[in-house]
């Protein structure tokens, strides 16, 4: 049971910690870069999935307040 609410604690965290790095770095990086790399495209979506994955449970969270 703790390692679970751990589990979402810390992909709370990491979403609302480094959505904007990840955005802007993202930004910069799309600009510059052609993605034709695919580790660079998961890399891409993996991060993006753990920032909305943070924002769900962390909107789920306040709603029960």
């Amino acid at each position: 049971m703790y390692m679970i609410r751990f589990i979402k604690f810390t992909i709370v965290w990491i979403s609302q910690n480094l959505a904007i790095p990840f955005w802007v770095v993202g930004h910069v990086h799309l600009s510059i870069s052609d993605y034709k790399d695919i580790h660079e495209i998961i890399a891409s979506i993996g991060m993006n999935i753990i920032v909305f994955t943070g924002f769900i449970i962390d909107f789920k969270q306040q709603d029960k307040l």
